[in-house]
């Protein structure tokens, strides 16, 4: 079993906490009542939820499947293997897909950059299978594909069967899976996150416009994607910042256009009223270091792989203890990332975070004597 040293670690580390401690604790009340199969709000940057009801249960996506379909293209083209500009002949299968529509024309070439607004804007079903068929095929490998990604940004609760979200038994996600992709397509596609707060888009010289009523509703709101069919019922992916914090919602089955607007409007001002978000290290930065025991040098730095941010309720920060707990003894040699203790951020009884603590350099093997006096100093220890 593998031991640990403890310590507190000081409030000096963290920023901004004179202001925040100035700050009074706001009574937090339970989340406001909406009428969804499910939801989740949850912060971009911590990762941490705020309101749930059903996160974790399967059910219908409809167009919001188009969040994953938008994130395959997105890599292919990061990856070089499609551009903006390639032209895409559109099929009859493309055509004839059923449900909303951009009116591309079959046998029509059409850019991929012009597929995409309509995917994204229109939620145009021809034009995700024009861009399935382009990418992979035909639209069940661009399904498979799909079904790829969504394992490695760990959607376990997901199967796509198609690119467009229309309705199959074997087809289904859930909320917390669905904000795992749109926390990649933010973070890894800004450039292209953009299009989801256009309003409309005009092809073919028919002008249609984004079904997302809260764009006009609220100015903090800056995507992301609508969904609906007769069995899913009316759902909303939401992405909305406000003083740098920023929120994902999804609502998911709700009766009407009005009902998921209202209910995911209502979930976002909740989260920003009683929320906040701070940062309390840098990735890479030097939280402490360790003794290394038959290594080339005799300590370690420690820090985090990746920044921490945590969201807790507003005027709370100033009675969050963070502590950190090291491996007993390291004994070289260390990689670089290897995870050598973690750090711990609670609130009260609560665990806010508990993150490793990994090195910060590789620790080669010391020399033969060096070795042989550490296994020495060790017997005492």
């Amino acid at each position: 079993m593998q031991t640990f040293r403890h310590f507190t670690v000081l409030f000096g580390l963290f920023s901004f906490i004179l202001a925040a401690a100035a700050q009074a604790a706001t009574p937090i009340p339970k989340p406001p009542e909406v009428g969804a199969k499910g939801y989740l709000v949850e912060d971009f940057l911590s990762g941490q939820a705020i309101a749930e009801k059903n996160a974790d249960e399967p059910l219908e996506p409809a167009s919001i499947t188009k969040l994953m379909s938008a994130y395959v293209v997105f890599t292919e083209i990061r990856d070089g293997s499609l551009s903006l500009s390639d032209k895409v002949r559109i099929s009859e299968k493309a055509w004839r897909t059923p449900g909303s529509r951009m009116f591309v024309e079959v046998n029509s070439q059409v850019t991929v950059a012009d597929l995409i607004k309509g995917m994204i804007i229109e939620s145009g079903n021809d034009a995700t299978v024009a861009l399935a068929e382009q990418v992979a095929g035909s639209e069940d490998s661009f399904a498979a594909l799909m079904n790829q990604h969504a394992q490695r940004l760990g959607m376990t609760h997901t199967h796509f069967v198609n690119s467009t979200g229309l309705p199959d038994k074997e087809h289904y996600t859930t909320a917390r899976d669905i904000v795992r992709v749109a926390r990649a397509l933010i973070k890894e596609f800004p450039e292209y996150y953009r299009w989801y707060s256009e309003k409309k888009f005009t092809y073919n010289d028919i002008t249609q416009y984004n079904r997302n009523k809260l764009l006009w509703r609220d100015e903090s709101v800056d995507g992301m994607k609508t969904g609906h069919t007769e069995s899913a019922g009316y759902c909303l992916v939401t992405s909305a910042e406000r003083d740098g914090m920023r929120l994902i919602s999804v609502v998911l089955g709700t009766k009407s256009e009005e009902a998921r607007a209202d209910a995911s409007q209502s979930l976002l001002n909740y989260g920003f009223r009683f929320f906040e978000t701070h940062k309390l290290y840098d990735a890479g930065k030097k939280l402490t270091s360790s003794r290394v025991w038959k290594g080339s040098t005799e300590s370690v730095d420690l820090g985090l792989s990746d920044t921490l941010y945590v969201t807790i309720p507003r005027g709370e920060y100033k009675h969050l203890d963070a502590s950190m707990q090291l491996h007993e003894k390291i004994i070289a040699p260390v990689s670089n990332g290897q995870a050598l203790g973690d750090v711990v951020i609670r609130l009260g009884d609560q665990t806010v975070a508990d993150k490793n603590l990994v090195a910060l350099q590789p620790v080669a093997e010391g020399s033969f004597w060096q070795r042989i006096v550490d296994e020495a100093l060790l017997y005492f220890e």
